[in-house]
Order: structure tokens, then sequence, then C-alpha cells
């Protein structure tokens, strides 16, 4: 499964290549590496605001109904084939939203065990800043009252290339292509409209 991205984009760069604005600078995060298990706010637009890029969302969705915080380590990724059958997302299929990437990072087990891996860094060759397919939800702290805003990321069998990398899950995140992001965020196309790997162009590296 996805868990671990790249986003080291410029903030003017992603107004760019979205047409859109961003809400928070100060909250904005660029890094190589991003570990979702932080439960990090990566940049994602909302189908409810498409020209707005907000960092107000963090990665590991907390349904309303869940009891507690911890409960987020279970879903940073969605399985489109069972997302309608899960009730942490067959209630939300409807609020998606674009994860901004430039990067992600999968390991190949050189042994059943998964004790000797290789880590490599997929990236696209088609678009620098590219998009995963999420959903995002918000949980009120039955604590503090406090509300935090959420979304996982929503992952499909994998491609002949990340078939071979992450030949233990064999997963992959659902990447769009730009032409498909609009379609995306139109909750009116069903989501196994986006049932299928990635037939874009991706280069894997083997990274440190």
């Amino acid at each position: 499964m996805c868990y671990y991205t790249q986003q080291n984009a410029s903030i003017e760069d992603l107004k760019r290549r979205f047409n859109a604005e961003l809400d928070n600078e100060e909250t904005y995060l660029q890094s190589d590496f991003i570990n979702g298990f932080s439960h990090p706010n990566i940049p994602v637009i909302l189908n409810s605001s498409p020209h707005l890029i907000t960092t107000d969302y963090t990665w590991g969705l907390l349904p309303s109904w869940a009891k507690d915080i911890e409960f987020r380590k279970n879903t940073l990724n969605a399985r489109i084939e069972t997302i309608d059958e899960k009730a942490s997302f067959k209630n939300i299929t409807h609020n998606r939203c674009l994860i901004i990437a430039s990067a992600y990072y999968e390991w190949h087990w050189n042994d059943e065990k998964g004790k000797s891996k290789d880590k490599y860094q997929i990236n696209s060759q088609d678009d620098e800043i590219f998009t995963f397919a999420g959903l995002y939800s918000s949980w009120t702290d039955p604590v503090t009252d406090e509300i935090k805003n959420t979304y996982t990321m929503v992952t499909t069998k994998a491609n002949r290339l990340m078939d071979f990398i992450h030949n233990h899950k064999h997963r992959m995140p659902i990447m769009l292509k730009k032409q498909d992001e609009t379609a995306w965020l139109d909750q009116s196309v069903a989501i196994t409209e986006f049932a299928y790997p990635y037939e874009g162009n991706l280069i894997a590296l083997q990274s440190n």
C-alpha cells in the first residue's frame, strides 16, 4: 500500500499547475520524503472548492463515528474495489479530493518475509506535479470538541511496473492523469470508472 510520498513543488508552481489559490502558506508542506504515519498536512484540492489548495487536511481518514484519533492509522489507504462496502468510506464516496504529489515511494521485497528490501522512488514522466485520488471527511473529537479534517488515498491493483516493485501487496495508488482530475472531483461520475491501474509513463528509480 502507499504510505510515503514526495511533495517538493513550490507554492507558485502549484498555483500555476492547478489554477488555484492556497489557503495558508504558513502550513504549506514541502518535503522530499513524507511519512503517512506522521499524519501530515499534504496539500489537497476538495471537490467542494476546486479552485482552492488547502493545507487543513491530514492524512489518515477519521469517519464521523470514530471513537478516537488512533483510528486514522488504519485508513491511510482505501481499496477502490471495496470502497462501497467499508463502513469507513461507503458514506463519503461523494467527498472527493486530489492529493498533490511530486513522487511516491514503494519497496520491492527481495525475500518472502521482506527482511531485505529495495526502495524505489516513483515519478510521472508526464507531469512533474501530479495527483492521487482521495476521499475526505471531518471528525469531531468527543473529548475536546476539536474538529479534524482528514483524507485517505484510494488504491487499485498494480500496473506492470508496480506489480514488480510492490511484489508483496501488488497495489498502487490511483494516479490521475491531468485530464482525469476534473472527472474524479465530479461526484456524478461513478467511483468504479477509476478502478484501473495508471496507464501513463512512470519512472522508477532505486533510492536510499
